[in-house]
């Protein structure tokens, strides 16, 4: 089963868009994320209207964040790619009539919401500035490593 990766995507263009000093092109940062151009003007897209980015066109141009770091979080990302399913896994519909199908299905509705529910209350505890601080601290070490 393929895995829905536009969240880890997003973030993942942001971060390095954060690390620009002048807007980043769909080109530019479809080589950082190893993909398509066009992924990346759909991928933005949701985030230009929710505000988070904003786009320019011409020589120059390109995108870059529109909102202070420290207040964008996970959640707004997850959101402004239209909230997409958390989990792959999903209640059985074969035969509702069926009591195990209701048993299992009434089991497995509350651990699934207990899981998405602690999903989310963590997206909207993480900001773009903690995973941005996260990476530098990462960088930091990697080198720290490397000059030994």
């Amino acid at each position: 089963m393929r895995r829905d990766t536009k969240l880890s995507a997003a973030l993942h263009a942001l971060l390095h868009m954060v690390e620009q000093d002048e807007p980043m092109t769909s080109a530019e940062l479809a080589l950082c994320m190893s993909t398509n151009p066009v992924v990346v003007r759909r991928t933005m897209a949701g985030l230009r209207e929710a505000g988070i980015v904003r786009s320019t066109k011409g020589a120059g141009g390109g995108w870059e964040m529109a909102r202070d770091l420290a207040k964008v979080t996970l959640m707004d990302v997850y959101e402004a790619l239209g909230s997409p399913r958390l989990l792959a896994l999903g209640l059985g519909a074969d035969n509702p009539d069926c009591l195990v199908e209701v048993a299992v299905n009434d089991a497995l509705a509350d651990a699934f919401a207990e899981a998405e529910a602690r999903l989310v209350s963590r997206f909207g505890a993480v900001t773009l500035a903690a995973l941005s601080q996260d990476f530098h601290g990462r960088l930091d070490a990697h080198y720290a490593d490397h000059k030994r």
